[in-house]
């Protein structure tokens, strides 16, 4: 049996100010990298580069199909938080894996910020698609 995940064992679950947004369901796909920069020095008498790094946050994005209207609304309310109409609000996600060995692991992005919106509709034949790109500065895994 394999033991390496699907993307159906895995969840996701949209925050806005403590409240589950449990009407965007239909995630088409999700990724997220840490970002990470490698720096390098080289000094006289020396053979090599010495190295480092530093954490500069998280970024990611996911792709929704619609239904109805909530996805447009949020976007709506992704903007008005970047325009400053909403102080405090904050966006957070919630991504379960959920491994077939019967593992689970949790990972909370904290505090969204979103980049573009793009609403795309290829062809008369595919769904309504909103991509969601956000960054962010930390996240934390239970």
């Amino acid at each position: 049996m394999a033991q390496r995940i699907k993307g159906q064992e895995i969840s996701l679950l949209l925050i806005e100010n403590n409240a589950p947004l449990t009407e965007i369901t239909d995630v088409r796909s999700f990724e997220m990298s840490a970002q990470l920069e490698i720096l390098k020095e080289g000094y006289l008498g020396e053979t090599t580069d010495r190295r480092d790094s530093i954490y500069r946050g998280f970024s990611g994005k996911m792709d929704v199909h619609f239904e109805t209207r909530d996805i447009v609304d949020f976007a709506r309310r992704v903007i008005d938080k970047a325009r400053r109409r909403t102080p405090g609000s904050r966006i957070n996600c919630k991504v379960t894996l959920n491994f077939p060995n019967g593992n689970r692991v949790r990972v909370m992005l904290k505090d969204l910020e979103f980049g573009e919106i793009p609403m795309a509709f290829g062809s008369r034949s595919d769904y309504g698609m909103v991509t969601l790109s956000f960054e962010g500065e930390d996240y934390s895994v239970i």
